[in-house]
């Protein structure tokens, strides 16, 4: 992949002025890719300061220009793909899957964002006082702080700085550090393209050097956050301390509910990619499966023949399914859940193992919602299976939980299913299919500690854009 050492700000590449040097590594292979000068306040603040200038003027560029020159980003990407795909497999263990998920949704999300710059909508009001009328203006918020994790690192970013700036905003993007080469990839496509100097400006570092200093900076008016809920927590708090906007997708302990009536061959297919997609290290993936009683045996039994058949290796080998988890830390945890569950009683329908980068897939059985691998975002290729009674206790186990993001039924009746899936308190539910869903033109977002806002079609665009009041008095008025 390619080596970006330095940071990008106001149009230029430069080097960091942060104190620490850090080091891009290949999750598979060990290697280390490049090291880098970690960015500092100052450079956060310059590239804040670049971003607010920009934007005034970029703001009152005509919608046709916007999107032709959202067209030419499209150009760029297709250009571009053979380094996108060395990135997100290189830094960041993308198995092509995964990878072909992002390059393609990356090219649907600024088609679905093309329309936006010439969508701006105002209103006119009448008025209760004589000779006024009423405008509304729908107007960019200015500058937009985004900050991004590092397992999808090209889609959760290009999600909010692609609306951000087709609806008039200026930008400033900090990728995870353990995957930056996927923003300074991102400010490449938006440099070639032609977009003004210091309109996107990529700044990389860890979060505790730098995070605060993009949230706690004056000029941004939205921070949006997709991470752990953790984090989430401490950005809401410091943006509200500054009665600033936010738009947050956090973790998630998502369910599939298999009902008796459900096709359990179609469901174990469905749950092994809901699962083990990207190693299970996707916000959305299958943490829980809950099954009536009557059918767990069968579908354990098929679920785990399913599994077994996933190949995993190297993420750059055609036709593997499952690449590496992205550093020992992370492994180390998943780890941990995996003992501490069976050591509180679940049992092991199918045994992972640990080779080098890798871990392969873990299904646990007998599993109580309380235990850990199942209380717990794992992050990580495991899947709990819980029996239960009945579609009511089904449910109940599913929404005890502080999460809310995603979530599956499968059953043959449809409109069942949908009856179950309302209840379920999400702000995503798939019925007859996995949780890992996402369409760039439809609501996307979650409920209770899984984040605030929604992302996706005029969802974003409503959320990186305010409504302004002008009124104008016509008359002389008396007061």
């Amino acid at each position: 992949m390619k080596v970006y050492d330095k940071q990008f700000i106001n149009g230029e590449w430069r080097v960091g002025t942060g104190k620490s040097k850090l080091s891009n590594y290949n999750p598979f292979s060990g290697e280390l890719l490049y090291e880098y000068q970690s960015a500092s306040a100052q450079d956060v603040d310059d590239a804040c300061q670049a971003a607010a200038k920009a934007q005034k003027d970029w703001a009152k560029t005509p919608p046709s220009l916007k999107q032709a020159m959202l067209e030419k980003l499209i150009s760029v990407i297709l250009e571009m793909k053979e380094d996108i795909y060395a990135c997100l497999i290189e830094e960041g263990g993308s198995p092509l899957p995964k990878a072909n998920f992002e390059f393609y949704t990356s090219i649907d999300i600024v088609k679905e964002a093309m329309s936006f710059p010439a969508h701006m909508e105002g209103k006119i009001f009448p008025s209760n006082i004589q000779g006024k009328e009423n405008y509304i203006f729908r107007v960019p918020k200015g500058v937009i702080g985004v900050i991004t994790p590092w397992n999808v690192p090209i889609v959760l970013a290009m999600r909010s700085v692609v609306p951000a700036v087709a609806t008039g905003n200026g930008v400033v993007l900090k990728p995870a550090s353990d995957t930056p080469g996927s923003g300074f990839l991102i400010a490449e496509i938006f440099e070639r393209a032609g977009f003004p100097k210091g309109l996107v400006n990529v700044v990389a570092g860890r979060g505790s050097e730098i995070g605060d200093a993009i949230v706690e900076h004056p000029i941004p008016a939205l921070i949006s956050f997709t991470g752990s809920t953790e984090v989430g927590r401490r950005i809401g708090s410091v943006a509200g301390s500054m009665i600033k906007d936010v738009s947050l997708e956090l973790g998630g302990n998502n369910a599939m509910i298999i009902l008796k009536d459900a096709d359990l061959v179609q469901a174990a297919k469905a749950a092994a990619f809901g699962a083990f997609f990207h190693q299970g290290q996707v916000c959305m993936a299958l943490n829980r499966i809950i099954i009536d009683a009557s059918v767990h045996d069968e579908f354990v039994d098929i679920f785990v023949q399913e599994v077994k058949h996933l190949p995993i290796g190297d993420p750059g080998t055609e036709g593997v399914f499952m690449g590496p988890i992205i550093n020992r830390g992370q492994q180390e945890k998943i780890e941990k859940l995996v003992a501490d569950t069976i050591a509180v009683g679940a049992k092991v329908a199918l045994e992972g193992r640990t080779e080098g980068g890798l871990i392969y897939p873990w299904i646990l059985t007998e599993v109580a919602n309380d235990m850990p691998a199942a209380a717990n975002e794992v992050f990580g290729p495991v899947c709990c299976i819980i029996k239960v009674k009945d579609e009511a206790e089904a449910i109940q186990l599913t929404n005890e939980t502080q999460y809310g993001l995603s979530g599956s039924v499968f059953t043959k009746d449809v409109f069942h299913g949908i009856k179950v899936a309302r209840q379920i308190d999400s702000g995503m539910v798939h019925v007859n299919d996995q949780s890992i869903n996402d369409e760039p033109h439809v609501m996307f977002g979650g409920s209770k500690f899984s984040g605030v806002g929604r992302f996706n079609g005029k969802w974003v665009a409503d959320k990186f854009t305010t409504e302004k009041w002008i009124s104008v008095q016509a008359k002389d008025r008396a007061f």
